[in-house]
């Protein structure tokens, strides 16, 4: 019931940081992250500690709120650009939303399913009979569950699937799920950490799926092309520098995420599997085929009603130098 007043007050808060002056001259940015403070997020704070967001012509706020839909404000032109899924990107386009990706985050899938050692996960058809947990039944997780149940010739009529909530581990090893859908470099890294066994299928070794992005809208892209370049330049020169200088990059995290210190070995793991997922020989370029692969699947869950024409969905014009 709060909601309807909540998040009206939270989108004028928003729109008014947006909108108002910056004292510095710099054109002032409020950027959706989805999520709350990580590590993940090294890249965006390298670019905003070593100045190039400054350089680009724009002074960054990072909002980390959840109620904030970054996809639905980029598409009404009321803020620039997102952080974003490709999920979010597909889902958007599907219902006529003039939103575009323009610069590849993750090269790989981030979602495996892992089961503790007496269930064995060499292949997707291992998953057949098993009790699976999910956080929740769209998003990431599902997709890439939905991509693993396919690779091996499964639907979900050959799963127990539940949902229950962002409990996994707990669940896990308290016994009340056979395996659980997770993000591939965050949970392994909690489990190599707590020195519990795992088996683990990643959704990325099977089937080549979009993830997370920076997106803009098609305004932007056609009238101010050269901020567009300018912004995503900055944040790809900023995920180079954190691929380059992990170490580095994890001592900058300390000023952004509150109580990192506190937790340092298992958030140190935590960005090494996600370096090793953002890697790629051209950063931020996308592959049409992760597009087409992504929105059949979605399809196919019920989770978008009609298809659109994959190069609607992103463009590569602003990863090239």
């Amino acid at each position: 019931m709060q909601t309807k007043i909540l998040i009206p007050i939270l989108l004028f808060a928003l729109l008014l940081t947006a909108c108002s002056p910056s004292p510095t001259g710099l054109e002032p940015v409020t950027l959706p992250m989805g999520y709350v403070a990580n590590v993940q997020f090294s890249p965006f704070y390298m670019a905003e500690e070593r100045g190039y967001f400054k350089e680009a012509g724009f002074d960054v706020t990072f909002d980390y709120r959840w109620e904030t839909d970054g996809i639905r404000l980029v598409a009404a032109e009321e803020i620039p650009f997102t952080v974003a899924s490709g999920d979010q990107v597909i889902q958007a386009r599907s219902q006529g939303l003039p939103v575009v990706a323009i610069a590849a985050w993750y090269q790989r899938f981030p979602v495996a399913v892992v089961a503790l050692p007496e269930y064995p996960l060499d292949t997707p058809e291992d998953l057949r009979g098993l009790t699976i947990g999910i956080p929740e039944t769209f998003g990431a997780s599902y997709i890439g569950l939905r991509a693993l149940l396919k690779a091996g010739g499964l639907t979900e009529n050959d799963i127990d699937l539940q949902v229950i909530g962002y409990t996994q581990i707990a669940a896990l090893t308290a016994g009340t799920v056979d395996a659980i859908v997770v993000y591939a470099n965050n949970a392994p890294a909690i489990l190599e950490h707590e020195g519990i066994a795992f088996n683990a299928l990643y959704t990325a070794d099977y089937a080549s799926l979009v993830s997370a992005v920076l997106a803009t809208n098609e305004t932007m892209i056609k009238e101010q092309p050269e901020r567009v370049r300018a912004f995503t330049q900055a944040f790809l020169h900023g995920l180079q520098d954190v691929l380059d200088e992990p170490e580095t990059a994890f001592e900058i995290c300390d000023a952004y995420i509150e109580g990192l210190s506190e937790n340092t070995e298992t958030q140190r793991a935590v960005l090494t599997h996600s370096i090793e997922l953002w890697s790629a020989p051209q950063l931020g370029h996308f592959q049409t085929e992760s597009w087409e692969t992504a929105q059949q699947t979605m399809l196919d869950a019920g989770l978008i009603e009609k298809a659109v024409p994959p190069d609607t969905l992103f463009t590569n014009t602003f990863v090239q130098k």
